[in-house]
Order: C-alpha cells, then structure tokens, then sequence
C-alpha cells in the first residue's frame, strides 16, 4: 500500500489542492446566495444546475480524456473551472450563477474522472478500497483548509471567489511536474450504463440514491446553518467539522470493504448515517456545539459510500474500464443530485426546515432495502471482492 500510494501521489496533492478551491466555492455559492437574498428555492435550483452541468461533463469526460490523455486534459479543466469561478462576483444574479454554476461542474465531471480513473487503475481488488479511502481524505482535507477562508474575508468579498480560483490553478502544479505514468486511456470514449446494470445493479442504484442525498446536503446545508443565526464563523465551522469527519472515515471504512463483502458494508454504513440524519430532523434549532457534533457524524458518514460504490464498480468490470466506470457512475449520481436540491428546497419551504434530513434518512433507508434484496438475490461473492472477470456474471445477476 505504501508503494501503491506513493505512485499516485502527485494526483492526491493536486486533488487537495483543487479540493481546497472547490470546498470554499461550494459552501460560497449558497452562502453568498442567502446574503444577497436569493430565495430558497433558488438557491436549490443554482445547486442542482452544478449537477446537470456534471451530467453533460460525465458524458463527455471518456471522450476528451481518450483524445488529450490524463494530464492535458486535467490542466484544460482547470483552466476553464477558474476562468468561471472569477466570473461569479461580475454578475451577482440568478440566471448568470446558474450557467456559470453549470460549466463549473461539467469541468469537475472530468476532473473527477481524470483522477478517479488514475487512482482506481492502479490499484487491484485488494487495494481499491484504501486507495479509493486515501483519495477521499486527501479531497475532503483539502475541503476542510478551503472552508477556513471564509473567515479571512467578508462574506460580500470578491476576494473569496479569487481564492477559490487560486487553489484551482494551483492544482495545475503537481500534475504539471509529475513523472508518474497515467493509466492506459480508456479504449471506447462512451459510458457503460448498460453493462453496469447487468453486473452491478446496486452501484447504479446507489449513485442515483447518494446524488439525492448527497448532492442536496452539499447544496442546501450551508444555507440551512446559516438561518439558525448563530453567529457569523458558524457556517464555516459547521463546514469545517462536517468535512473533517468525511476527511477522517474513509480509510478505515475503505479497509473494512476491501477485507468483506462491499454490499454489506454499503448497507451497514447507510444505516449509520441515518441514526445523526433522524436526529438533526428531530431537533429543529440545535445549539452549536451539539449541531457540529451531528454535522461531523453526517459529514462523516454520508460521504464514505460513494467510494465503496465505485470500488463496487471497478471489481466487477475491471481496472481498464476505470475512466468510463468513474464517469457512469457520476453520471447516474448527477441525476439524482439535479432533482434533490430543487425538490428538496420545496419541501423545506412548504414542510420546514428539518425535511432537508427527514428526504436523506429516508434516501438512505432505500439504499439499506435494496442492498439487502440484491444480496437475497445474487448470493455471496466468492474469494471477497474480486473483480466480475474472476467471479462469473451470470451467477452475479441471478
């Protein structure tokens, strides 16, 4: 692991770095939203039009990665990202953070699937899981360093969006100087929906379910933290705490999946998730201490399954579909997390506040049933976690 690790670290400086950037934007966005005084419902509608831009960029990431390879095709990504984050503070309306919003996550679709797709071909059925963990930490530290900038500067600030398009140049640097040979480019620049399906049911199912869950709390919950009018540091350290649980539970769910059945892990991490999600909906105006106290456990935990989906994934269709395998599954997330946010937003309009956490308790009580049900279905996997290649497709599907 260590040798494995450090093959890829190029690749995980820059995803901190980048995720430094994205971090501070993602909580900026709706924060500086509610401050100038965009409604709820908006400020769901800007959050879901980051997805559908990553859905358009997921169905074109196989392509521009086969054609510019790993590296140019990360450095022309970040580029473009930073160009549109200094864009926000020039037009502060609506309609343009929409679109801008929108270009923002279709380079993030192939930035994901740049490095995603590096650091999953590298690793074996044994690794993934770690490797995958490792990854997540180092994007969810960088997330955390990002959140902190919010204090240095006025929540009006334009300087805030030129720090955030900083970290993204930044991250430019390592890929830029790195020796490290990238993983083959993928052969056919197309997504594999339908092959997934037939080997891996749950993951497809699960990434619509975390971009429900997932896609509204990143979206709406920094909006939320701030109309408890705690204070002005509250939004970010609520953020800070939420993303230094997501940064500290990878690694050791990550081993535990690549030691047992990753279905099971997949539904037993849904479960935990939704004991501090029930209680933050039971609870309508936590005080500080106790709302970062939920928001590290929810941060902590709503988080780690997605990694486990993808290392799912790539078991059964193998390392050399990593780049199509990372953008499918993206893809199918954003679809969720283009309906969840919006949707969501009207709940919490029409129902209150608390139905943010009563939508993703009950997303992740679906996940539990059909994770259950699929493993009725398709019976232990022999010899652990080992790739379809290994195990036999038609005894998988059933």
């Amino acid at each position: 692991m260590r040798q494995l690790t450090l093959s890829v670290l190029p690749v995980l400086i820059a995803v901190f770095i980048m995720i430094a950037g994205n971090g501070l934007f993602n909580t900026l966005v709706p924060f500086r939203a509610t401050v100038e005084g965009f409604s709820p419902v908006m400020v769901g509608v800007i959050g879901s039009a980051y997805f559908f831009g990553m859905l358009a960029g997921t169905w074109a990431a196989p392509s521009i990665v086969r054609r510019a390879g790993h590296t140019r095709a990360f450095a022309a990504y970040s580029a473009v990202v930073s160009v549109a984050v200094l864009a926000f503070p020039i037009a502060v309306s609506p309609i343009p953070w929409m679109i801008l919003r929108a270009l923002v996550g279709f380079c993030f679709a192939g930035l994901y699937a740049v490095v995603e797709s590096w650091i999953s071909g590298k690793a074996g059925p044994a690794q993934r899981g770690r490797l995958l963990a490792i990854y997540n930490i180092s994007n969810f530290a960088g997330s955390a360093l990002g959140q902190q900038t919010l204090r240095f500067f006025e929540a009006k600030s334009d300087a805030l969006f030129s720090a955030a398009a900083s970290f993204m140049m930044l991250a430019l640097v390592p890929m830029a100087m790195t020796k490290a040979e990238p993983p083959p480019l993928p052969p056919k620049g197309r997504l594999v929906i339908r092959k997934l399906w037939r080997v891996s049911p749950i993951s497809l199912v699960t990434a619509i379910l975390l971009g429900l869950a997932n896609g509204t709390f990143w979206s709406i919950i920094p909006a939320y933290v701030q109309k408890l009018d705690l204070g002005p540091g509250t939004v970010a350290s609520f953020m800070t705490f939420a993303i230094i649980g997501s940064a500290l539970s990878p690694y050791p769910v990550g081993r535990l999946s690549d030691r047992f059945d990753r279905r099971k892990v997949i539904a037993g991490m849904s479960l935990a998730v939704m004991l501090p999600e029930i209680a933050m909906a039971l609870i309508p105006a936590p005080q500080p201490f106790l709302l970062y106290t939920l928001g590290f456990l929810v941060g902590g935990l709503i988080t780690v399954l997605y990694p486990l989906m993808t290392a799912l994934s790539v078991d059964r269709l193998g390392p050399e579909k990593a780049v199509p395998v990372a953008s499918t599954t993206l893809f199918i997330y954003c679809i969720g997390a283009i309906v969840g946010p919006t949707f969501v937003a009207w709940l919490m309009t029409a129902l209150g506040d608390r139905m943010l956490f009563v939508h993703n308790a009950l997303v992740h009580f679906t996940i539990i049933t059909y994770a259950l049900w699929r493993i009725t279905r398709e019976g232990p996997i022999p010899h652990g976690n080992k790739s379809q290649v290994d195990t036999g497709e038609e005894r998988l599907v059933g």
